[in-house]
């Protein structure tokens, strides 16, 4: 992780705003490349006068929105048919789909939207949204007003805390690993319960005399 985050620092000293925008752009098209060294690292050069903090916050927020669009299509275009096909091994069946499409009709505007403030969901909400097939427009209005607060406030912490930016991506940290982990766990008990379910309808219990 080490290697990853000096990398995207020289990628960003190297070539500032398009660095920033491929980055950006990346950490959404599913590529986890960690959203709070690229806008930290902007931020930080913002305030030592080497970029400009709008156009920082610019590039983070259409390369975020472009990498968002890239996800939605392949989850849009792909995602229902790998799904339909090889979601069996998984124990997600079409009908679990279709009842996903209806909750993601009832609260997909606030799953995009509030998704763009946490880590590690953030990376891959695009992809639920396409299979799910929320329209289009909508999508890309939540995803925009979601990018916006937090690619802007990752660039302007950068401001703040100027070269202590790798002190200031340890907080970052704890919250990552504690949803990462809730994410696992909730997944494993999910996975367990169809799984526990799906034994009872192949083998219900005999009758009791």
């Amino acid at each position: 992780m080490e290697a990853v985050v000096q990398l995207m620092k020289d990628w960003v000293t190297q070539y500032g705003y398009a660095a920033i925008f491929l980055l950006m752009l990346a950490e959404s098209a599913c590529i986890p490349f960690p959203s709070e060294v690229t806008m930290l690292v902007g931020g930080w050069y913002s305030a030592e006068g080497t970029l400009n903090l709008y156009w920082v916050t610019a590039a983070g927020v259409f390369g975020n929105l472009v990498g968002s669009w890239i996800a939605y299509a392949a989850g849009r275009l792909y995602g229902r048919e790998l799904l339909d096909r090889y979601g069996k091994y998984i124990l997600i069946r079409s009908h679990d789909i279709d009842r996903a499409e209806v909750w993601w009709d009832k609260y997909g505007e606030a799953a995009t939207f509030f998704s763009r403030l946490l880590p590690v969901i953030r990376t891959f909400i695009s992809l639920p949204a396409g299979i799910a097939r929320m329209p289009f427009a909508k999508f890309t209005l939540y995803t925009f007003l979601g990018v916006v607060p937090w690619t802007f406030g990752l660039a302007y912490l950068g401001v703040i805390v100027k070269d202590n930016w790798e002190k200031a991506l340890g907080y970052f940290n704890g919250p990552t690993f504690v949803i990462a982990g809730l994410l696992v766990v909730g997944a494993v008990l999910w996975y367990l319960r169809r799984r526990s379910n799906r034994r009872l309808v192949s083998d219900p219990p005999s009758d009791r005399r």
